[in-house]
């Protein structure tokens, strides 16, 4: 499954690395986008397989920052 930006924004902190164990609403990084900080919610539980990201990245909507098994 891949977790994609739902808004235009610049990645602030990733809280997870490949291989870890996630469950559904974990924070799995959190991205600046209108002056907000906004979560990355974990949508279902499993493993991360990718982190396609890094700090100080700017996304478009859309963009996939993760995959999760």
């Amino acid at each position: 499954m891949e977790i994609k930006a739902r808004i235009p924004g610049t990645i602030v902190a990733i809280n997870v690395k490949p291989g870890d164990t996630v469950k559904a609403r974990d924070n799995l990084g959190t991205m600046e986008a209108m002056k907000m900080e906004q979560p990355i919610p974990c949508p279902k539980d499993g493993v991360v397989k990718d982190v396609l990201v890094s700090v100080g990245d700017k996304v478009k909507s859309g963009a996939v920052l993760l995959s999760i098994e």
